[in-house]
């Protein structure tokens, strides 16, 4: 038995640990190049990245927690996919609008907190509306000897 399978959660979240460290590759550069080893040493560019890395961790576990509640609950679904998608790209957009232009941070708040409600609002409606196509947990093996 290979177990409960939730590919668009473990895809999502293979795609935001690569972000994650991306985010933090970008915070390591400046705090080398500027040689800040703790804090941020009233540096803005890496306060920004520091934020910005932050922002991310702070949005993150709950939207993967809700994509794999749901995804555990109705299975995968386009639907599913798509959102995920677009919270990932707008936590790229995020970042970019922490250091100059201010629209791609503004793009990247916007699909956060937009994926984010929509996800919320939809695991609730879920919780309490029974559906057939819902996924049942496995029965535990039962050992025979």
């Amino acid at each position: 038995m290979h177990g409960l399978m939730l590919p668009i959660t473990l895809a999502t979240i293979g795609v935001a640990a690569l972000i994650n460290v991306w985010l933090g590759i970008r915070t390591i550069r400046v705090r080398f190049s500027d040689r800040v080893a703790l804090g941020d040493g009233g540096n803005n560019k890496l306060l920004a990245r520091m934020r910005a890395q932050a922002n991310f961790i702070e949005y993150t576990p709950i939207v993967l927690l809700l994509i794999g509640g749901i995804e555990l609950v109705r299975g995968p679904s386009t639907l599913l996919g798509v959102a995920a998608v677009v919270f990932l790209v707008g936590r790229l957009f995020h970042p970019f609008g922490m250091e100059g232009r201010l629209w791609p941070r503004q793009v990247g708040m916007i699909t956060t907190l937009t994926i984010t409600t929509l996800l919320a609002g939809y695991a609730i409606l879920i919780s309490h509306s029974p559906d057939p196509r819902a996924i049942q947990a496995p029965a535990p093996a039962v050992m025979t000897g």
